[in-house]
């Protein structure tokens, strides 16, 4: 029966796809508005593409040398499965593929919507929403087609092991766990690049355009404001679709890396297949699902923005709900052992993405006390703005931190049978809350791709001058947008937490499978006793390398860790800076040179400033995201498995309270210009909007550039330190 239960995951792929496909037609049959609108969508759909094609070039060299290391160590080294190349290569391909057809998507989706919105608030809701649904549907879509055709062709190209039968499932899920790698590079690449992009043409536009020369965002004068729309599309949507194509893939893959290890050594193959595939058919059940829930979201019109946070809630509570049936059903007809359990464990973590999501949608959104207050405090300048924002970021980490904490606690609980000592089952059942927590991700991240198509599609309806209803509708959509990217990031950044913890003790089975490669059949214990590689349980190997808080080699990986999350967020931080400065400089240049701009007798030069951004982009990513493949690396080398371990720990856990503060941060600080501009405390002009657009400006790269990129960095980590462990042991050594 499981054998047959198992092509459920491909069908639900294909379905996906074929859905992304319908919604995408839908849209393209929509009109595209007045010539004035068609015209502007050009601009953004040109300088989106161009700056993608750009980024894929350079993303495309740092591959190739890539792979060409990762073949070297496994056709000349025999550090590696000889598949790790060509898996590494195609996870970065469908992670791209995924960003650059949900962007294609919101180019076209943007105008559509501004035009829908000339009719109907409802009418406009839905062609955004579902259009940001191709983006959900094809990430999940393209993910899990992904994952069954690997394991597919690992399952018949892997010859068994007569000795421990186990082991076959171990070393295809770990070699799996390449293609992950590949996705989180691309993803960093894409986030990095991405949010320096659009947070270089934000601030610009925002700080010369809003302050200083004091006309509206998206003002058609505003040199800056094609650059801006072009890096909604590029940073929130290409990469966020790259972001969350990696989270979802690398839950999956961590928590089928650790259903094979539970069942090491004791021969019962049937079980370790049941356990495999089980996160598999958890998310395929959650495409339909999510299918379902997007089908249910419509409004009415004059919706308070209330009721636009409850229309979007209705599909995505839906398709949580029926998860929760959906997942009992499929593991009890899958036969799992302990499946209650392990169903539990599922809805705990469905439970902490929720609490996750209600907690930012209460610290970021306007219609809630804590963003209030912070647009209040602008009426004693930016100065209060900044140190409010950051002190409200701060104490958003809290609830979040909490919720994780409890779900991996009641997670391992429940999965190990109520039996802290049983660690392999346990950490399964992490592994399956983060499972369950993206099991909805295809209405999830349409709520969340849909935000940057409301944006421009206010961008669209300003430059296109539609009037003053036409401007409150889409207005509304923006705002309500706000509020769902900032859910969308938290519930990557808390899928993050627990699959980092996976993939912690995925590494454990590289190291494993490491020794096994280079020769080493037995581990010599202190206390004398002697285990063989293949039986060893996670207790062994920690206490083979001496992993505890005794070894400097494991504090000294915790604080290089905890460094690395700080580290990588100044470096992109200043990254933003310098090109925000480059576009401010420019948008000066040309209100002071270019005549009859401001009374609109003269066209910008949009092109020039699309061109800065895009290449202070390209200029400024690199760095970073090498940053990330380098140190487990260099950690490796110099303080091996101990090491390794401990930089891990470290940069999960500042990583995640790092990004959560950011996240928040960023978010409060743009919902309280907004709640400004909606004619509180002054409404536009005034000088109270002045200083939260200030803070507005720090937030953007809190928000859209370091933030939503850490969770991708503690990832990435434990993914090279996954693929690098034959090296690092074998160096260890020798």
């Amino acid at each position: 029966m499981e054998n047959y239960l198992f092509w459920i995951a491909p069908a639900a792929s294909f379905l996906a796809l074929a859905l992304a496909a319908f919604f995408y037609k839908q849209m393209k049959g929509e009109s595209e508005g007045t010539p004035e609108m068609q015209k502007i969508a050009e601009h953004v759909r040109r300088g989106a593409m161009s700056y993608l094609k750009q980024q894929y070039k350079v993303v495309t060299l740092v591959f190739i040398g890539l792979a060409l290391l990762f073949a070297i160590m496994a056709y000349g080294f025999n550090l590696q499965n000889h598949w790790v190349p060509v898996a590494f290569l195609t996870g970065g391909f469908f992670s791209g593929l995924s960003g650059y057809l949900g962007m294609k998507t919101a180019t076209y989706a943007s105008a559509r919507t501004a035009n829908a919105a000339r009719n109907s608030l409802d009418k406009g809701l839905r062609i955004a929403f579902r259009s940001g649904a191709v983006m959900g549907l094809v990430v999940v879509g393209l993910g899990l087609f992904d994952i069954s055709f690997w394991y597919l062709l690992l399952e018949w190209c892997i010859p068994d092991d007569m000795l421990n039968p186990t082991s076959k499932l171990c070393i295809i899920t770990t070699t799996m766990l390449t293609f992950g790698m590949g996705a989180s590079t691309q993803a960093l690449f894409a986030r990095v690049g991405g949010g320096i992009y659009t947070k270089a043409a934000d601030v610009g536009a925002d700080l010369v355009g809003k302050v200083e020369a004091g006309i509206p965002e998206d003002d058609p004068r505003n040199p800056a404001t094609i650059a801006d729309n072009v890096g909604d599309n590029v940073g929130d949507v290409a990469g966020m679709g790259a972001d969350l194509y990696e989270s979802y893939c690398g839950s999956i893959l961590a928590t089928a890396a650790l259903g094979a290890a539970a069942f090491i050594g004791s021969g019962d193959t049937e079980m370790q297949f049941k356990a495999v595939i089980a996160p598999m058919l958890i998310a395929a059940i959650g495409i339909i699902l999510s299918i379902i829930g997007i089908f249910s979201v419509h409004t009415r019109e004059n919706a308070t923005m209330k009721e636009l946070l409850k229309a979007l809630s209705t599909g995505t509570n839906l398709s949580s709900f029926l998860i929760v049936i959906g997942t009992f059903f499929i593991l009890w007809l899958l036969g799992l052992d302990n499946w209650v359990n392990i169903s539990l464990a599922v809805v705990v973590g469905l439970l902490v993405g929720i609490v996750i999501g209600q907690s930012t949608e209460y610290y970021t959104s306007q219609s809630y006390k804590p963003t209030k207050k912070l647009a209040e405090s602008g009426k004693t300048g930016p100065a209060t703005v900044i140190i409010s924002g950051i002190g409200l970021g701060m104490i958003s980490t809290t609830i979040p931190v909490i919720a994780v904490v409890a779900g991996i606690i009641l997670s391992y609980w429940l999965a190990s049978g109520f039996d802290f000592t049983n660690i392999s089952m346990g950490l399964y059942g992490i592994g399956i809350a983060a499972v369950g927590m993206l099991s909805t991700l295809g209405i999830t991240l349409a709520t969340d791709a849909y935000g940057p198509i409301a944006d421009n599609a206010g961008g669209n309806a300003e430059m296109s001058k539609l009037g003053e209803e036409v401007r409150r509708r889409t207005d509304a959509l923006d705002s309500l947008g706000n509020t769902t990217a900032a859910t969308g990031k938290g519930f990557a950044i808390g899928s993050a937490a627990l699959t980092g913890l996976s993939l912690l003790a995925s590494y454990i089975e590289e190291v494993r499978i490491g020794l096994n490669r280079i020769g080493t059949a037995i581990l010599e214990l202190p206390n004398g006793i002697e285990v063989a590689v293949h039986e060893a349980g996670l207790d062994d190997f920690m206490i083979y390398y001496d992993v505890t808080l005794m070894n400097p080699k494991v504090l000294s990986g915790m604080f290089i860790g905890s460094m690395m999350a700080f580290l990588f967020c100044g470096l992109t931080m200043n990254a933003v800076g310098r090109a925000a400065s480059r576009m401010v400089e420019e948008v000066r240049r040309q209100f002071r040179e270019i005549k009859g701009i401001l009374t609109g007798e003269a066209e910008p030069d949009y092109a020039r400033c699309v061109q800065i951004s895009t290449q202070g982009a390209q200029r400024e990513m690199v760095f970073p995201s090498l940053l990330a493949i380098i140190a487990p690396v260099a950690t490796g080398l110099l303080f091996g498995v101990p090491g390794v371990i401990g930089l891990l720990i470290g940069g999960l856990s500042a990583g995640f309270v790092l990004a959560i503060f950011m996240a928040n941060a960023g978010g409060a600080w743009d919902n309280a210009k907004k709640y400004i501009e909606e004619g509180n405390f002054g409404g536009k002009g005034s000088e109270v909007h002045r200083a939260t657009v200030v803070g507005d400006t720090v937030g953007d790269p809190f928000k859209d550039t370091s933030g939503p990129s850490l969770n991708i960095l503690v990832k990435l980590m434990s993914m090279v330190a996954i693929v690098m462990a034959g090296l690092t042991v074998a160096w260890s050594l020798f």
